[in-house]
């Protein structure tokens, strides 16, 4: 564990950010890290590279993934082709007559799909691309309302797989510390008042979008609405439906060829969730969750999308051929993000093979105290999940660190903090990571150049996650979560309109200087 298992990963995102060219940036710095892992022979770095990259697609998760998010692709190419998504619009235009509105209906539609950060990203895009389009909404909002609406909800929400998989960590760490009466879920659930972050970034984009903007995205909001340029000039989404799917078959379609394609995947994902982690073994809910086959429950969910998709299509006259080029045309949609993927997974296994996550931790829990610990691991699950771009992974890794250490130094209370201070950290790298797969997905599905979404969010992202390193350092003054975070919230709120108005103003004065 050296200095060096840090530089693949902050070149990932160093070069991802200079060369705006994501893939190459992302390969380079497997690349390197190959190099390391050889003691520097760049053919032997070569070989290693693409063992890692062979490694993580041959995965038995990580494949049932990749099919997954292909289906996922190909079910919003049915909703696209049949009419679906023209449908929703038709019936929600008459009430959505301004930007705020149709803004707000991406957000309420995050907010309501709360059971996977990946279905959550698929939907809301597909739900609100056109119709915010329409309105002059550049791409690189609504990518930012996606990717603020995915992974936050998911850990908040009542159930869903991010849940389960957070409470069976605790209960692992639990076990191993022979803790007694202290059960998982509800630790959890006492734990979710210090998930700071996640709380304030979800309140922050009603806020934004009631307010101003600021930032990168006031000026990629004033360009859409002056030239009517959804996405800067010099850039390229990472994927665009007309260009991979054409013409909708049937322009004029129903809504309902939107929503019995969606209600499958939520229904038959749902259920699937519940059943392969043994709920119809009589096991309760969370149990299940804890247990269950994400990969495979949410590619049965997918594939009964397309199924009903290709259905539907069927029924509207069209013939196997267009099907088939409506599915590889959804496939070749889904492309940028499947490639993108695989390479972000790669960096997580040279970040594994280096101890990147170890050298992390091993350089500051020397000096950590009781007052300390909180703000310590929400920065270094930050650093972490930006470097890796998972936050499961995140999650992973200091979950078993986090909880024995302010055991020790506070006993159930403080692991009550320490949960949500480890959860906060790792979804704010799942949130704003060039190389993270939900940042990939919300640039997919909201036809956003990438770079352009990674560069406007991150601003937006640092607010919340500033105010919550703050309160993090006033716990042991403090010492109440509610408190804290009502005190975020309103300085959250008096933050954000300060900015959109100091923005505002720049921007007055720089009209004046221009005219």
């Amino acid at each position: 564990m050296d200095f060096l298992s840090i530089v693949p990963p902050l070149a990932a995102v160093a070069l991802a950010i200079v060369t705006k060219r994501v893939l190459m940036s992302l390969f380079i710095s497997i690349w390197i890290g190959g190099m390391i892992a050889a003691g520097g022979d760049p053919f032997a770095g070569v070989g290693i590279t693409f063992t890692w990259m062979k490694d993580v697609m041959t995965d038995p998760w990580n494949a049932r993934f990749l099919v997954m998010t292909a289906l996922l692709g190909t079910g919003a190419a049915f909703m696209f082709k049949t009419g679906g998504s023209a449908g929703l619009i038709k019936m929600l235009e008459k009430k959505l007559t301004s930007a705020k509105r149709v803004q707000f209906l991406a957000y309420i539609l995050g907010i309501v799909i709360f059971f996977n950060d990946y279905v959550n990203t698929v939907i809301v895009g597909n739900a609100s691309k056109d119709i915010t389009a329409k309105h002059k909404v550049s791409r690189e909002k609504l990518s930012y309302i996606l990717d603020s609406t995915a992974a936050p909800m998911a850990t908040l929400g009542p159930v869903s797989d991010w849940i389960g998989f957070q409470v069976s960590l605790i209960a692992a760490a639990f076990a191993g510390l022979s803790i007694t009466g202290a059960e998982p879920y509800f630790v959890f659930l006492q734990s979710i008042p210090w998930n700071f972050y996640a709380i304030l970034c979800l309140l922050a984009v009603p806020m934004i979008i009631a307010m101003k903007d600021f930032g990168p995205m006031a000026k990629a909001e004033h360009r859409a609405k002056t030239t009517g340029k959804l996405i800067p000039e010099d850039s390229t989404p990472l994927s665009s439906v007309d260009q991979d799917l054409g013409e909708p078959f049937k322009k004029e379609g129903s809504v309902w060829n939107f929503i019995l394609p969606l209600a499958t995947l939520i229904g038959v994902s749902v259920w699937a969730l519940w059943f392969t982690g043994g709920g119809a073994e009589g096991k309760s809910i969370m149990d299940a969750l804890a247990d269950t086959k994400v990969a495979v429950s949410l590619t049965w969910g997918a594939f009964s999308m397309t199924l009903v998709g290709m259905i539907i299509a069927l029924f509207q006259g069209m013939d196997l051929k267009t099907c088939e080029d409506t599915l590889l045309g959804g496939i070749r949609t889904m492309l940028p993000a499947l490639i993108i993927i695989v390479l972000a997974w790669s960096i997580g296994t040279v970040t594994s093979e280096l101890g990147t996550a170890e050298y992390v931790v091993s350089v500051t829990e020397s000096w950590m105290t009781a007052a300390l610990i909180p703000f310590l691991i929400f920065i270094i699950g930050m650093f972490i999940s930006f470097a890796t771009g998972t936050s499961w992974g995140t999650m992973s890794i200091l979950t078993p660190i986090a909880i024995p250490l302010a055991y020790s130094f506070g006993g159930i209370e403080l692991v009550q903090i320490i949960i949500g201070a480890v959860f906060a950290g790792a979804i704010f790298g799942d949130h704003v990571s060039p190389i993270s797969d939900t940042t990939v997905m919300s640039s997919i599905f909201a036809e956003s150049d990438h770079i352009a979404h990674v560069n406007t969010q991150i601003p937006y992202a640092l607010v919340p996650a500033g105010i919550a390193a703050v309160l993090f350092l006033s716990y042991s003054i403090v010492g109440n979560g509610f408190v804290l975070l009502i005190a975020g919230i309103i300085i959250q709120f008096f933050l954000i309109r300060y900015l959109g108005n100091r923005q505002q103003q720049k921007t007055k004065n720089e009209e004046r200087l221009h005219a």
